[in-house]
């Protein structure tokens, strides 16, 4: 059966002298596996779109185990991202965060959507980083993790000063700080910050400025959600990692309004 599917290059791997088997991430059928006959050949006219972070739209044969692609075209063009090595280490990571949680064989419009608003907003030259932090936090369910981040896990209080706690999956409000002696204590920016990145979809939030410390510190928080609880560590975070090493590609950039509140 030939399916027409909207999707994003998440993966490739060379199959063979001339063929790709290319991981899709699509609106409809959600992440599937596909054979790409011939696209290692440059002229072939499936090897620009089943590039890495390419969002097309598939022709797919597919009637049972791994489909055969059999033509695809462009939707949106990501050049900056190609090109800027900043964008394509963060872009980089956000794809295989999502190669890596969401399983095969399902629909799943959310991860999608999540997926390209981030890519758009990188293109957009949105703040990379911020909008890794964004994904990281959104996909948590993926690993089997859904924070409270609404209220205290504790007492269900809302108001008060808060903590971040790993044993009690979420805040502690400061009637609750002794069910944890690990708490990890929040400001209310960056509290405000963490539901932000949870809970907000990404289109609706306009540029962040956010200092490189107070993304160093969530990064931190969401990392350790992912590697202690979901075994998961990506290859990427050691290029950004790299990266945040090379002084010159450091972005100099002053705090928000939101940060400063």
């Amino acid at each position: 059966m030939l399916h027409k599917w909207e999707g994003i290059v998440i993966k490739t791997r060379d199959y063979g002298e001339s063929n790709k088997i290319v991981t899709l991430m699509t609106r409809e059928a959600g992440k599937v596996a596909v054979m790409a006959r011939g696209a290692k050949k440059t002229k072939s006219r499936l090897a620009s779109v089943t590039q890495p972070f390419t969002v097309g739209s598939y022709m797919v044969m597919h009637t049972s185990g791994m489909g055969t692609l059999q033509q695809g075209e462009y939707l949106h063009t990501l050049r900056h991202i190609r090109e800027d090595i900043v964008a394509t280490a963060y872009a980089s990571f956000i794809v295989e965060l999502v190669e890596r949680v969401v399983e095969e064989g399902s629909p799943q419009p959310y991860a999608y959507e999540v997926l390209l608003q981030a890519l758009q907003a990188i293109e957009e030259e949105y703040d990379p980083e911020a909008i890794s932090l964004f994904v990281e936090w959104k996909m948590l369910p993926f690993i089997g993790v859904q924070p409270i981040l609404h209220q205290c896990a504790g007492c269900g209080a809302t108001d008060g000063e808060f903590a971040f706690s790993f044993s009690q999956g979420g805040f502690l409000c400061h009637r609750c700080f002794s069910l944890d002696p690990y708490i990890i204590r929040l400001t209310p920016t960056q509290l405000k910050l963490i539901r932000m990145f949870y809970q907000l979809p990404i289109e609706q939030v306009g540029k962040l400025t956010l200092k490189k410390e107070t993304k160093y510190f969530i990064r931190k928080i969401v990392s350790t959600i992912y590697e202690e609880q979901g075994g998961l560590r990506l290859k990427t975070r050691n290029f950004i990692e790299q990266l945040e090493r090379t002084p010159q590609l450091h972005r100099t950039k002053t705090a928000t309004d939101e940060e400063k509140r």
